[in-house]
Order: C-alpha cells, then sequence, then structure tokens
C-alpha cells in the first residue's frame, strides 16, 4: 500500500471530524462524491483517505455502495484507539463469543474481520497473536480453528478442583526454589496492575500477569509434572479469562493474595503460602458469573 500523503491523512482525519459533528454511529453509510463536495476536494485523495480508515478498522468499504462506518468517532478530545489496543479489545470481545457458543470451532479470516471490524493490518496482528498464545491454529488449506473444544461449567469445577490438588503441593516440594529477582518483577506487575485505571481490554494483560504467576511457581517446584500441568490448564482457561466478568474488585482482591503468598515465600514460609494457595484457589472456584456463564 502506497504511503499516505499529507492531503491524504488530512481529510482522513477531517472525515472523522466530519462523522463526530454530523453524530453518525456504526452502520452510518458515506459515499465519495458527496464527501468530497462537502470537504471541497476531489474524489481521489477522498477515496485513498476512506481506504486508510478502512486500514485502521474504522470504516468498512462496499464497492458499488459506498463506505460504512464500522467504529464510532472517538469523542473530541479523546486519544484515538491504537492498534494494539483494537486487537486486544478484538480478543475480548472473540473469547465472549466463544465461551457463548455463538462462534464456532472452525472459522474463516474474513469472517473475524467482519465479526471483529479489523482491518487488514490488524486481523493480521490478531490472528497471529491467537496462534502465540495455542489458541487457534491454521487449518490445511484454508481457515482457522480452535485447539481447545469451548468450556461447560462441568469442565470449569474439575480443573479447579485439580488445580486445589497441585499447585499447594508445588511449593513444598523438596526442590522448591524461587529466584529472588523473579519475586521483585512479579511484585512490580501486580503492583502496576493495581495502580492502572480497568478498562475491558485490560483483562487479557490481568490474566496472562496471573498465568505466568502460576506457572512460575509451578517452574519453581522442580517438578516438570506439575509445570507441565498447570502450563496446559492455563491453556484451557486463557479465553474464559479472557472474557473477565467479575469486575476490578475481584482484581485487586487476586492480586493482594498473590502479593501475600510472595511475602511468605521469600521468608521461607512455604507451608503457610501452601494454605494460602489453597484458600485463593477454593474461593476463586466459587465465583460464579451474573449472566449465568462459569
Amino acid at each position: 500500500m502506497a504511503a499516505l500523503t499529507r492531503l491524504q491523512h488530512n481529510l482522513a482525519e477531517r472525515i472523522i471530524e466530519m462523522m463526530r459533528e454530523d453524530g453518525m454511529g456504526p452502520g452510518a453509510r458515506l459515499n465519495e462524491s458527496s464527501t468530497a463536495k462537502r470537504l471541497n476536494v476531489s474524489r481521489t485523495p477522498v477515496r485513498a483517505a476512506f481506504q486508510h480508515l478502512a486500514d485502521r478498522g474504522i470504516v468498512r468499504r462496499h464497492p458499488n455502495r459506498g463506505v460504512e462506518l464500522v467504529l464510532p468517532p472517538v469523542p473530541a478530545g479523546d486519544p484515538a484507539p491504537d492498534a494494539a489496543d483494537v486487537v486486544e479489545l478484538a480478543m475480548v470481545q472473540l473469547a465472549r463469543d466463544r465461551e457463548s457458543g455463538v462462534l464456532p470451532d472452525e472459522f474463516s479470516e474474513q469472517e473475524a474481520m467482519r465479526r471483529y471490524r479489523l482491518g487488514r493490518p490488524e486481523i493480521q496482528r490478531f490472528l497471529a497473536r491467537l496462534a502465540e498464545l495455542d489458541m487457534i491454529e491454521r487449518k490445511p488449506g484454508y481457515g482457522w480453528r480452535f485447539r481447545h473444544p469451548a468450556r461447560d461449567g462441568s469442565v470449569r469445577d474439575e480443573l479447579y478442583r485439580f488445580r486445589i490438588l497441585i499447585e499447594p503441593m508445588a511449593m513444598v516440594e523438596p526442590g522448591f526454589r524461587l529466584d529472588a529477582a523473579w519475586i521483585a518483577a512479579m511484585r512490580d506487575r501486580h503492583r502496576e496492575a493495581l495502580s492502572q485505571p480497568w478498562r475491558e481490554s485490560s483483562a487479557i494483560g490481568f490474566f496472562e500477569m496471573n498465568a505466568d504467576f502460576h506457572e512460575g511457581l509451578a517452574a519453581a517446584s522442580g517438578n516438570r509434572f506439575i509445570y507441565s500441568a498447570v502450563k496446559r490448564q492455563n491453556e484451557l482457561r486463557r479465553l474464559s479469562n479472557y472474557d473477565w466478568a467479575f469486575g476490578f474488585e475481584r482484581v485487586t482482591v487476586n492480586s493482594l493474595e498473590h502479593l501475600e503468598m510472595l511475602d511468605f515465600l521469600e521468608r521461607g514460609e512455604r507451608e503457610v503460602a501452601s494454605l494460602l494457595m489453597r484458600r485463593h484457589l477454593e474461593r476463586a472456584s466459587q465465583l460464579r458469573r451474573s449472566d449465568g456463564r462459569d
């Protein structure tokens, strides 16, 4: 794709401002001719500006049927969402769709672009990130499929009972060794999470920090089978945790309980930390979504 000229870039910003002034929402339609006339320019730079907005996932182009607004214009004074945040919001929506049964086991790139309103650069980052996290894999030939089946309530309960059996015991394994630098880094990540404003896309970073905490303790056990089991169950629960439904209050409780365990582990009181881990998992297992899903 050719680089945008200054005129085309300015036009793209003027089109966003125009949509904002007109109170346009998702689904509203525009066309090159009327937009060019209103902005007193020719259709050629308007066409390039629309393409730029389509690449950003703000509009969707329909051959011979104009341009459809996909994302609402950002209110004046608010920063435009960057590509990373757009992708993470799409991942949260995918998790919600998958857990609710809306999304089938297999899907195409085009279907994902339409469903999550992503441009070409965003869909490539979106799919690459999901594949990197072992959530999806490419089908032979064409399309993508989920690596793990959608979960139901019975699977969730079994998973927590399994975690309660093995994760507390990891801390009292004879070979348990925890690096001081890892403890310090994990403390910093938890404190940063507690200090940041909560947004819908924050669920992804929160889960990955949570997963790193539990996997790190499992790895410190020195028992490869415990580590492998914890890593596997994190893969299984990734999507349901991206679709976070318990609010920042539960994030705070979770983080403070993690920090308390680190305090005892740093003092060498592994038995106490083991008991805290069991209590931590038992409390988490009792959480239920308000929408009836686990």
